[in-house]
């Protein structure tokens, strides 16, 4: 990318979130303490992005045929014969754990006649059309061809199953289409070197939600790239969120937003007391005393972060003790271009955001839930779809997300709605705090072949 840090860039008033690391309670990992801002210029994101069949067709052949993205977690798979069924626009991808216990992944589609080999996800010793009978070993051999005797031309080296490239990173298994794109290793290594410090393959799969969104993946994925939509969408966390303090930073094929916790906006016009930060992180009604208090000179972000020790002892044990506050209070939204979002420490949360089939005006949110166990690794559940008519509060193993979540979910068909209407070209970003959506089109008019 031509494009670099430029330290003038402006920020909010208030503490930064450098100085806030430097009132940690805990020595602070070092990858906090990296910064990179990046300009990415002030011009508006097309319109057409978002609403356009045509540009939605060039990014599945210029984009989702050729870069690598996340398909599903290594725990979904664990055993030969297990597979899992990636769906990407109109693309669809069989994920295959071999006899050996490699990952392959392969078209899912019948060399034959075409049919979807696998319509769900589940386990088998081959991989057998249920059309006509065609089969194939786990490892993509030729099988069985039923009455072979009609089928003197079919040789069994072309007939074996077309392979896309695999990988994985941090307990994910990642898909390319394209068999001669980058290793997985280069594309991901900012990231692989930032997620050192927390590693996501020791964690276990707690929850996977999913539903339908009305709305273009690219819209439901920026509801979630940057904290200045907070001050209107989830005005409830103002009083310990410091939604316009957080720190974006931008790398290559990867971008985070820091947003810190503990904390007050800087936009609200009083500062809460440490006991206000308190219970509005508790989600504690006015008529309710809160479960714990801040005892005099201490912090809001101090004890919340005790409390998130205090919870994860069992597991973790002392390690607890040398995490930071940051690490347990912060909102560290990483994103991989281009739909992959983990968040950094035990902050847990994985999204991935797709089109929904081969409709452009309709995504599918993926909602992930990662947790560190001890003993042996839980089995990982199955996804709960919800259906359009469901609240994301329908989904209890969310915890209180789901409200927020909800709250996004009102925006995201009403974006897609007014991008439609608008007789504006363009889409217009904040320069640093909507910098990661800047640099999502920027990536994405590489990819594409156009220039935001």
């Amino acid at each position: 990318m031509a494009v670099r840090a430029e330290p003038e860039l402006a920020r909010s008033p208030g503490i930064s979130y450098q100085e806030l690391l430097d009132t940690d309670t805990r020595p602070v990992p070092a990858v906090l303490r990296l910064t990179s801002p990046a300009s990415l210029g002030s011009d508006d994101i097309p319109v057409e992005r978002y609403i356009s069949r045509a540009w939605h067709l060039l990014e599945v052949e210029r984009l989702w045929k050729r870069v690598w993205q996340f398909a599903c977690r290594e725990e979904d798979i664990p055993e030969p014969g297990d597979y899992h069924v990636y769906e990407i626009a109109s693309l669809s991808f069989l994920v295959v754990r071999t006899s050996t216990g490699a990952i392959k992944a392969y078209p899912n589609a019948c060399l034959h006649r075409g049919r979807r080999l696998k319509d769900h996800d589940g386990r088998c010793s081959e991989l057998r059309c249920p059309f006509h009978g065609f089969a194939w070993a786990l490892d993509g051999a030729l099988a069985d061809v039923p009455a072979r005797w009609d089928f003197p031309h079919v040789d069994d080296e072309l007939f074996h199953l077309p392979e896309a490239k695999v990988g994985t990173w941090g307990g994910f298994v990642f898909i390319n289409p394209d068999r001669a794109a980058e290793p997985l290793a280069h594309f991901v290594a900012d990231l692989a070197d930032q997620f050192a410090v927390w590693d996501l393959a020791s964690y276990y799969k707690e929850a996977h939600v999913a539903r339908v969104v009305q709305a273009n993946w690219k819209v439901a994925q920026e509801a979630f790239c940057e904290a200045f939509h907070v001050n209107a969408t989830h005005p409830q966390v103002l009083a310990y969120l410091g939604d316009t303090n957080s720190q974006v930073d931008i790398w290559d094929n990867c971008a985070r937003v820091i947003t810190p916790g503990g904390t007050p906006s800087p936009l609200l016009n009083r500062r809460p007391s440490e006991e206000d930060m308190l219970r509005s992180m508790l989600d504690v009604r006015v008529d309710e005393e809160p479960p714990v208090v801040v005892p005099p000179g201490k912090t809001m972000r101090a004890v919340a972060a005790d409390l998130t020790r205090a919870k994860w002892r069992p597991v973790l044990g002392d390690a607890v003790d040398a995490m930071s506050d940051a690490e347990l209070m912060d909102s560290i939204d990483y994103t991989l271009f281009p739909n992959f979002h983990p968040w950094g420490a035990l902050n847990r949360i994985v999204y991935r955001f797709r089109p929904n089939g081969d409709d452009h005006l309709s995504s599918i949110m993926d909602v992930i839930l990662l947790a560190p166990f001890a003993g042996e690794r839980p089995p990982p559940p199955p996804v709960h779809w919800l259906d359009e008519r469901q609240s994301w509060t329908d989904a209890p193993e969310l915890g209180l997300l789901a409200k927020v979540f909800d709250q996004d979910l009102f925006n995201m068909a009403n974006v897609q709605r007014g991008l439609a209407a608008t007789a504006k070209p363009g889409v217009t970003l904040g320069n640093y705090q909507e910098a990661k959506i800047r640099w999502l089109h920027h990536k994405l008019g590489e990819w594409v072949g156009r220039s935001a």
